[in-house]
């Protein structure tokens, strides 16, 4: 061997060990930024197991009540949001059925956030530049930022698995769930991981996995739709979502799909790390589409603006809440029928008064409001998102006022919410087959709304005086008034604590009789903690992270 081969072999060899230099200092520098929302993420998903098996076990405390929920569960409605009925008529099938499809789901979308917040995110604001100037290898930063997101799947899973056997489920069942939810998690790092390749803005990154993530659930659904009985039709199969339900826990306990889950974590992150040697740092693989010479007239004020980079998400979520709304008045009538009227559970769906039809119609109402809430407080937090990547800076620097800016998108948010829940609470009431009507179930949605804009007052809020902390605290209010709204009675919380929380305080209807007084105080709260936060945004310095 000549010595410009013999050297041209060593450093070769050691490229590839520096590439990965550095990977464990950048493993604990994200874990550093990250790790309140990872102990938030795998908390709130794993403290479900318990909370909704508590409350199966009083619903449906008889072998015999468990029978007929199997009957309501076998529809395609049921099947089409949360996958085959499989094993209905036990306590584990019934937790499978209730909350598999919500974490694995869940857990994808973690999965896709935190990727790009640490990947792309990261190489579009120069972090990632900046870091590898030094003693950094090339691809350090990707692989630390891939095994920390896989590290929140595996412990989630983790967690789920230890929970359920504590709760005396089969042993079986209870590993093959957490395995489930958690291959679901990783599938979802490697997909995530492959769109930060191939987009050159993390918010395209995001779009375009979370469009995948809703192509693979739409896809495992169709399939379900298509099945023969309990057995799932060919289709799922195209579906990193359908492997993951194919494991079948407290059913047939399938380990082997949770191979094809982990070949697709390790092939599609490996792609992503080939993918990153084809491009420069800072670019795509696709390349940018170009855009028009001149702007549209709708480009040529704030709100327009807004509508431009927000109308992929405000069209998914309008899409979620219809789909929502059509499976809730479906269902209905049949969950009326399983559920025994002096059943403590069945209960707490009444509420005050009229009927369990009633009540189960206000726990839907209830749903309609969780969603809008959810999509509000998303919606405002791509404000902090324009601060922190420094492109409010530049469009500040002309004529445009903080208030017009931050104003437009409230009124994206405040109004998306109030015509997400008109439509979810219409289609609720007209796929009801005459349980309720369409425009007083869309009235009883737009209850929720000043319980809406009072998680808009906490956003503003904080980003007027708790800017790099304002979208972490309006999610905690969130989660905790749901936890508390959804949960509150079977946590064996007084009605006061109840009805402190912004979702707990609005009078379940149609179940309860409508009372105006926590609608107004709800919404003058929500207008003073908004004042306060326009206020301070106006004076304060720009933050970016």
């Amino acid at each position: 061997m000549s010595s410009e081969t013999a050297l041209g072999t060593v450093r070769g060899s050691s490229a590839s060990t520096d590439s990965l230099t550095g990977v464990g200092m950048v493993m604990r520098f994200i874990l550093r930024r990250n790790w309140l929302r990872l102990l938030i993420w795998a908390a709130v998903l794993a403290v479900m197991i318990p909370i909704v098996y508590g409350s199966q076990q009083e619903a449906f405390p008889t072998q015999a009540a468990r029978d007929a929920y199997a009957q309501v569960a076998n529809t395609p409605a049921v099947a089409a949001m949360t996958g085959l009925p499989y094993a209905a008529g036990s306590l584990g099938g019934i937790l499978v059925i209730k909350i598999w499809m919500t974490l694995a789901v869940a857990l994808g979308f973690a999965s896709i956030f935190l990727v790009t917040r640490n990947g792309r995110a990261d190489e579009e604001t120069g972090r990632t530049e900046l870091l590898r100037s030094a003693a950094l290898g090339r691809y350090a930063y990707s692989v630390a930022n891939y095994l920390v997101a896989g590290s929140l799947s595996v412990i989630t899973g983790l967690l789920v698995s230890l929970l359920c056997l504590t709760l005396k489920l089969p042993t079986g069942g209870s590993w093959i769930m957490g395995a489930s939810i958690a291959g679901t998690g990783l599938a979802f790092v490697a997909i995530s991981a492959i769109c930060g390749q191939l987009a050159t803005t993390s918010r395209g990154a995001n779009s375009l996995a979370v469009a995948l993530l809703a192509l693979f659930y739409f896809i495992r659904a169709g399939a379900d739709l298509q099945a023969i009985g309990t057995d799932p039709s060919a289709l799922s199969w195209f579906s990193p979502i359908g492997w993951a339900q194919n494991m079948r826990s407290f059913g047939q306990d399938n380990w082997w799909p949770l191979l094809a889950l982990l070949g697709l974590a390790v092939f599609g992150c490996a792609l992503a790390l080939r993918l990153e040697t084809r491009r420069d740092l800072g670019a795509g693989i696709l390349p940018e589409r170009g855009g028009p010479a001149t702007a549209s007239a709708l480009l040529a004020n704030p709100l327009g603006l807004v509508l431009r980079l927000q109308r992929g998400s405000l069209l998914g979520w309008l899409l979620g809440s219809l789909v929502a709304g059509l499976f809730f008045g479906s269902v209905a009538r049949a969950m009326t029928a399983v559920l025994d009227p002096e059943n403590p559970f069945a209960k707490s769906f009444v509420g005050t008064g009229h009927n369990l039809l009633d009540g189960v119609m206000g726990i839907f109402v209830l749903f309609n409001g969780l969603l809008a809430g959810a999509f509000a407080v998303q919606a405002l937090a791509a404000a902090r998102s324009e601060e922190e990547s420094g492109r409010l800076e530049s469009q500040l620097a002309g004529s445009l006022s903080r208030v017009s800016w931050l104003f437009s998108h409230v009124l994206v948010a405040g109004l998306g919410s109030a015509v997400m829940l008109l439509l979810s609470g219409y289609l609720t009431g007209v796929s009801s087959q005459g349980a309720a009507t369409g425009g007083a179930m869309a009235a009883d949605s737009l209850a929720y709304w000043p319980a809406v804009l009072l998680m808009l007052g906490v956003m503003l809020f904080g980003q007027g005086y708790f800017p790099r902390h304002s979208t972490g605290i309006a999610w905690a209010v969130y989660g905790f008034s749901v936890m508390t709204a959804m949960f509150g009675g079977l946590l064996s919380l007084s009605t006061d604590v109840i009805k402190a929380t912004p979702f707990g305080a609005i009078p379940r209807l149609p179940a309860e009789d409508f009372a105006p007084l926590p609608l107004i105080v709800l919404s003058l709260i929500a207008l003073v903690l908004a004042a306060l936060g326009f206020r301070r945004f106006r004076a304060r310095d720009l933050m970016p992270e």
